[in-house]
């Protein structure tokens, strides 16, 4: 009986360290799951941030160049009155 309950003790015992090994590589699994989210959607809010940037700049650029030929029709009007 003592040598039935030594092996149940042994048994408890693996099967906890076993379970404690699963259990931590799940954690680190999502750990490293959670942090490749993370850095990918850093890398999308910087591609979105550029793409932002760009277009500001062509939409700037394209409301100064209507502005310059806005002025010089005003300016041709004013030469021929």
């Amino acid at each position: 009986m003592a040598s039935f309950k030594k092996s149940f003790e042994s048994l408890k015992s693996t099967s906890s360290s076993a379970a404690k090994g699963v259990t931590d590589n799940a954690v680190q699994a999502a750990q490293e799951a959670v942090q490749q989210v993370a850095d990918s959607s850093k890398d999308t809010a910087n591609t979105a941030a550029q793409e932002t940037g760009r277009q500001a700049q062509a939409a700037i650029g394209k409301a100064a160049d209507k502005a310059t030929d806005t002025i010089k029709e005003f300016g041709h009007k004013l030469e021929t009155k």
